[in-house]
């Protein structure tokens, strides 16, 4: 059973648009990309070169391997697209029938049912960078072992989120966290089930508590109607 690990750089508010530079995702008028930029450091570059320095095939969404087949290709002699030159490439799509890259292979139909039965082939890891809506499917079925999120510290107040609304309620456990120089947070987080269910002591409300909630659910009524 291989591991799946979700890589990705997202702000304050959960953005994961275009981190990279202004082209990589414009859609939905964002205009803030490339806002990864101003907080690489030393010690980021060395958080990364660990990731690369490691056996991994990666798991793509149309787009994300379209901006990286665009780009890594053709950057030359250095630890990321070496990597990512050399790892075997799985890309979910069914629209795309060619692809330049060398390694990549396409994965087409029921998006959750081809990763699960990659998950269950041998090989190394599976490394998902960007791919936003591959991302939702998989979190929702779930599938994903791993996710390592590089939190930046500022908001951007629109674009892609990590976890989307209508993905499943869980709980996360933290297994490591770092902080670079630049104030970025390297964390690391595994699926730890569903929710648990709260202590909290039995409801005794006042009467001045029945009455604030009888008023909110007759606003909740009324916003509804």
């Amino acid at each position: 059973m291989r591991k799946i690990i979700a890589i990705t750089h997202v702000t304050l508010d959960g953005i994961m648009q275009s981190p990279g530079g202004p082209e990589e995702d414009p859609r939905g008028g964002f205009t803030q990309g490339g806002w990864t930029i101003p907080f690489r450091s030393a010690d980021g570059g060395a958080a990364l070169g660990e990731i690369m320095s490691r056996e991994f095939d990666l798991l793509l969404g149309r787009r994300t391997y379209e901006i990286f087949a665009a780009h890594w290709p053709y950057a030359g002699d250095n630890p990321i697209a070496n990597a990512f030159n050399k790892a075997t490439k799985h890309v979910v799509t069914n629209s795309l029938d060619r692809f330049d890259w060398v390694n990549t292979h396409r994965m087409s139909g029921d998006a959750a049912d081809e990763v699960r039965r990659l998950k269950a082939s041998d090989g190394p890891e599976l490394h998902i960078w960007g791919s936003s809506e591959l991302l939702q499917t998989l979190i929702a079925a779930q599938l994903v072992d791993e996710f390592r999120v590089w939190i930046y510290p500022l908001v951007l107040g629109k674009g892609k989120r990590l976890f989307e609304d209508g993905v499943p309620p869980r709980g996360f456990t933290l297994v490591e966290s770092r902080c670079t120089s630049k104030g970025v947070l390297l964390n690391t987080y595994r699926p730890a089930g569903p929710l648990p269910k709260g202590s909290l002591p039995p409801d005794n409300p006042t009467d001045a508590e029945q009455a604030r909630r009888k008023k909110l659910a007759g606003e909740d009524t009324a916003a509804t109607s």
